[in-house]
């Protein structure tokens, strides 16, 4: 496998021979903590087979990531004769594991949003931790995660790990562990921070030298900021940096965290997917919420209504092959950003991206609803339309109506919820 880097336009990753690459990702937060090497690897295959390229994953897991063992009966750190863990002192038998699970991803051509440690092990503000991390031991954490992975070729490193900084403290552990791993990798792989949610790393860091793209956390809950939105501030932030949803709401996750409200679906998953993508994203990550936890059969419950294995195949997993497919077949990292070629485009539900070449308009339409165009801002005139079924991957091109007063319309196709839709208007 070849690096990932930025690209000289600070807009998306290239690998190491100036190819375009757009991350495709899926959480899988306690992959190293829960599941067996057995288990890894049909992890790993299915997710290969449905067009993901990047796994999310976390050495100091969120669920007693320190006080329970990984599927091995392994510990992560040592603990000093205080019985306080030690994040200078790595268990070496834990994290053979974790060596191995990245080699057999970077077999499978998977990259690894690798994460050294979950947010509540350097801010208790809610979940298991307890804190470990002082601004000297994440230094030296930070470096020896960078001289053992260093011979890798698959890794993103992530920082964070959905928690804010509040304090200056966090600030100081964040930016040390940083700089550990840029010691200890001398600077090979690109670095990211996973905020909480409905934030951005941008929020926080976007201006250190070690940031080298932004990733937000559109989230899980209602009302909260639009995908779209958070990304386009982070679009147009200075100095340029590319921005990726590295978690989007969830599919089978309780809407605002409450099972009465229902559930998020595939179609959630794929207004979320296809917005980012037209508003010049340079990744999106997939979750589900019974697979970052890797939930079984005896965990389930309303609030977790899936074992992990039955959720690798749900509808909106499937659906990326799809993405993957079409972001192949289409020159993503070449596209404009263009929301207001939409006339009236409204900031809610309704919100339509739109995206620009030198010969095509994408439109994204999250209901199937035509809109009307501003016909003096496209770099052409358009001449043909096509439809593109974000739902099964198919073309259709007799199923838009462009109109010369700038209406595009779907006639005879219904509309609503389950029924979005992109449009390819070509010159």
């Amino acid at each position: 496998m070849q690096t990932l880097h930025i690209s000289p336009n600070k807009r998306y990753l290239i690998t190491s021979d100036g190819t375009p690459f757009y991350l495709l990702g899926d959480t899988a937060w306690e992959l190293f903590h829960r599941l067996s090497r057995e288990q890894t690897l049909h992890y790993l295959d299915t997710r290969r087979e449905q067009g993901f390229n990047m796994i999310q994953a976390v050495m100091l897991a969120e669920l007693d990531g320190l006080t329970v063992p990984n599927a091995n009966g392994d510990f992560p750190l040592e603990q000093d004769r205080d019985g306080v863990y030690d994040p200078t002192k790595l268990c070496e038998a834990y994290f053979a594991h974790v060596d191995y699970v990245i080699a057999e991803a970077q077999k499978r051509a998977l990259y690894v949003g690798l994460l050294p440690t979950w947010g509540d092990k350097w801010n208790k503000l809610w979940g298991a931790g307890p804190e470990i991390f002082t601004p000297d031991n994440a230094f030296l954490y930070g470096k020896l995660l960078g001289e053992r992975y260093h011979t890798f070729d698959n890794i993103i490193w992530i920082l964070g790990g959905d928690r804010p900084l509040t304090e200056e403290r966090h600030f100081a552990i964040i930016d040390a562990m940083a700089n550990g791993l840029r010691a200890g990798d001398g600077g090979k792989f690109p670095m990211t921070l996973h905020p909480c949610g409905a934030q951005s790393s941008s929020a926080f860091v976007h201006d250190q030298e070690w940031l080298d793209f932004n990733m937000m956390q559109s989230g899980h809950g209602r009302p909260s900021p639009y995908c779209f939105d958070m990304l386009a501030a982070d679009y147009s932030r200075t100095p340029t940096k590319p921005v990726m949803d590295g978690e989007p709401c969830y599919e089978d996750h309780p809407i605002n965290f409450d099972a009465g409200n229902g559930y998020y679906d595939a179609y959630d998953v794929r207004l979320a997917a296809y917005r980012n993508l037209f508003c010049g994203a340079c990744g999106n990550t997939y979750g589900h919420h019974s697979i970052w936890g890797f939930r079984r059969e005896d965990e389930r419950s309303a609030y977790f209504p899936n074992n992990w294995e039955t959720a690798l195949h749900r509808p909106g997993a499937e659906n990326i092959r799809i993405y993957a497919d079409f972001i192949t077949d289409h020159p993503w990292h070449t596209w404009t950003p263009m929301p207001e070629l939409v006339i009236d485009n409204p900031h809610n539900a309704a919100f339509t991206a739109a995206a620009v070449t030198e010969d095509t308009v994408y439109l994204y339409l999250p209901a199937g609803v035509g809109v009307k165009l501003d016909m003096d801002n496209p770099p052409f005139q358009p001449t043909s339309a096509i439809l593109f079924s974000p739902q099964d991957g198919t073309y259709d091109e007799n199923a838009v109506q462009l109109c010369d007063d700038g209406f595009v319309t779907l006639p005879g196709r219904a509309a609503g919820r389950y029924m979005d839709a992109v449009i390819l208007l070509r010159r």
